[in-house]
């Protein structure tokens, strides 16, 4: 669903917005914003005068706004789309690489209201697509489809911040006051860094990564047996680390290394211990926390409140729910939940709402029934699943693994009735 429509807000600099717009035509195209959704949508409203610098010479007698002009109106809407309440740094510049599709349908001429409407499509390496459409009394006039880039100049560090001459800093990242950052660290292009944090040790972050006040990130790890020695934490691009999360670097008996991947949420409080080993796209509720060595895959949600021991993994997809204790192996796909957790079968609406197919769904279904409610034996219910010709998705064939690969064992303790009771009152 997209958002309701809002205006800009009336502390929205236009001036200030449209100068970053490489080789902007001397006069502002554009004279309000009437819509605004961040980062998808954007209306913005010009009225034509016959003062405009652009009618003078040309054709006179019978003025018209050039073309050329309407599409310079289009860009400079996109460019403040692109800008207002992105986050983007003060340095950040829009820049028009090209433009397709052009059609101009009538005459625009001066007493003419436009209403210029842009529309973000797909981004890719620093492009972004965007389609554009000026209208006159309730008709088209002229449409586009624009390609622009944003270009974000020099990082901007706060004069607060101790920033050590050695650290790397990338293009377009915002320091903010009162931080720390060491000599071993290097921050990606685009990185959003709030106030009063600090980041040390040998730490690697990548492009588009933000960081909330009073987070911790790359300190030495909570384990006696460290003595300063040279190890890393990795992580890599698109993450978000809210106020007061502490991810701790590894140990040389762990690897020597903490790894994070792309696009995680960690909201307030979380904690990852040393030589953690975190995928993609995951989510960990307040104040969850992971001991040493874990590992949690790709998709999987870790809820408030809930610790995951030391040595453990949480499978792709899985669930952990609320203020629960893990210390086995939680299940691919699966729901667990509770202190010691249980495994309360498959998490079918999360995955559709990841886009599974049904037959996938069906097919784990049919996978957790032999696991959970056979009677067999895990070995045996195994041998069953791998026999079973109807389970062929390579969904299924990662289930199994996962659990013959387990070293803790897994959870595929079921909750008493009297657990399910009080998780439904819940």
């Amino acid at each position: 669903m997209l958002n309701s429509p809002v205006p800009v807000p009336a502390t929205t600099d236009l001036p200030d917005l449209l100068d970053r717009v490489y080789y902007r035509y001397p006069s502002f195209l554009i004279d309000a914003v009437a819509e605004h959704e961040p980062g998808r949508r954007l209306v913005a409203v010009k009225n034509v005068t016959v003062s405009e610098e652009f009618f003078q010479g040309h054709f006179p007698g019978s003025p018209l706004m050039p073309g050329v002009l309407m599409i310079e109106a289009l860009t400079q809407a996109a460019a403040v789309l692109l800008l207002a309440g992105s986050g983007a740094p003060a340095t950040a510049r829009v820049r028009l690489r090209g433009v397709d599709n052009a059609k101009f349908r009538r005459q625009v001429v001066p007493g003419d209201r436009l209403r210029l409407e842009v529309e973000l499509g797909r981004s890719r390496t620093g492009l972004t697509r965007a389609r554009g459409v000026a209208y006159s009394a309730g008709q088209t006039v002229a449409e586009a489809d624009l390609l622009l880039a944003v270009e974000y100049g020099a990082a901007s560090v706060d004069p607060t911040a101790h920033v050590h001459p050695a650290a790397r800093i990338g293009a377009g990242t915002t320091v903010g006051p009162n931080c720390t950052i060491g000599p071993e660290v290097t921050l990606g292009a685009r990185c959003r860094i709030g106030a009063s944090f600090v980041i040390d040790g040998w730490t690697d972050i990548g492009d588009d990564t933000q960081v909330f006040p009073m987070a911790s990130i790359g300190l030495a790890p909570q384990d006696l047996k460290y003595k300063g020695e040279r190890t890393r934490l990795t992580i890599g691009r698109g993450n978000t680390f809210r106020e007061f999360v502490t991810i701790n670097r590894g140990t040389m008996g762990g690897g020597g290394r903490t790894t994070i991947g792309d696009d995680n949420l960690f909201m307030a409080y979380v904690h990852v211990a040393h030589d953690c080993h975190i995928g993609n796209t995951t989510i960990f509720g307040n104040g969850a926390t992971l001991g040493g060595h874990v590992t949690v895959e790709d998709f999987a949600t870790i809820s408030a409140y809930s610790g995951v021991h030391q040595f453990c993994r949480v499978g792709r997809h899985g669930y952990v729910g609320g203020y629960s204790v893990v210390t086995k192996d939680a299940l691919p796909f699966g729901k667990s939940v509770g202190n010691r957790a249980r495994i309360y079968g498959l998490n079918t609406i999360g995955l559709a709402r990841r886009g599974f197919t049904p037959d996938t769904i069906a097919q784990l279904k049919r996978a957790y029934r032999y696991l959970l409610q056979s009677k067999l034996n895990t070995s045996r219910a195994l041998v069953q699943i791998e026999q079973d010709p109807s389970l062929t998705s390579p969904e299924v064939r990662y289930l199994v693994e996962f659990i013959r690969s387990s070293t803790r064992g897994v959870i595929l303790r079921r909750p008493t009735r009297r657990v399910d009771e009080l998780v439904a009152d819940e």
